[in-house]
């Protein structure tokens, strides 16, 4: 079943992301106490499955934190996800496109960056539609409702 693995926050911008159990979503805005707030960059999210086939590629075991993401999900597909909503727990997110990997990667990992610049390896950002808490553990999944 897909659901939230991890969930960061970052406090300042290029600050570490630190890792939480819970944490509440603000429309319009992103995750509350998060350094991005507003924009179409709200709540950036990777894939646990695609995380794990990057590193097992590079021969490495690096943290998901590593990319910087906001929330890991696992079970679910974020390539080619533009204009879809996706609800985590209670809340829905409105993925505005891919996350494409920065110079960062490299700093972390030489190599990383072209290996995550394939077949959305760097996640999606989003926007979110919906207040309210997440945790990890809560189940994500693809709404096709129209969003209003």
């Amino acid at each position: 079943m897909p659901r939230l693995e991890q969930i960061w926050l970052k406090r300042v911008k290029r600050g570490p992301m630190d890792p939480v159990h819970e944490a509440t979503l603000v429309a319009g805005r992103g995750l509350a106490g998060n350094a991005n707030q507003g924009g179409h960059r709200q709540v950036t999210i990777i894939s646990a499955d695609r995380w794990r086939e990057i590193v097992a590629s590079l021969g490495v075991a690096l943290d998901p934190s590593t990319r910087r993401a906001n929330l890991l999900v696992s079970c679910i597909e974020l390539a080619e996800s533009r204009g879809r909503v996706l609800r985590v727990g209670g809340c829905r997110l409105q993925i505005n496109g891919e996350t494409r990997p920065c110079e960062r990667m490299d700093e972390a990992y030489q190599g990383l960056r072209a290996v995550m610049a394939e077949r959305w390896g760097g996640g999606v950002y989003t926007v979110v539609l919906d207040d309210g808490p997440i945790g990890i553990g809560d189940e994500v999944a693809w709404d096709d409702a129209p969003v209003v």
